[in-house]
């Protein structure tokens, strides 16, 4: 059983719920989000999509790597 996340929802809430999306995300180019105090700043208003846009990642790259880690995306 896959474990759902939502693109609009915050990396602070997706980050909560599943700490091991950090590893994914650095894996994905995300590199900030594991600076110390990034999610507890940035990562409140940061979602998904918007930092898919800023990063200039590919929604079916990321979908794949969240896939290999057990995860779906939804949107």
């Amino acid at each position: 059983m896959s474990k759902a996340l939502k693109l609009d929802e915050s990396v602070f809430e997706l980050v909560t719920r599943h700490p091991e999306v950090v590893e994914i995300m650095v894996e994905l180019g995300f590199r900030d989000i594991a600076k110390p105090g990034m999610l507890q700043t940035a990562g409140r208003f940061m979602t998904l999509s918007k930092g898919m846009k800023l990063k200039k990642i590919e929604l079916e790259t990321v979908r794949r790597a969240f896939w290999q880690h057990g995860f779906e995306i939804i949107e």
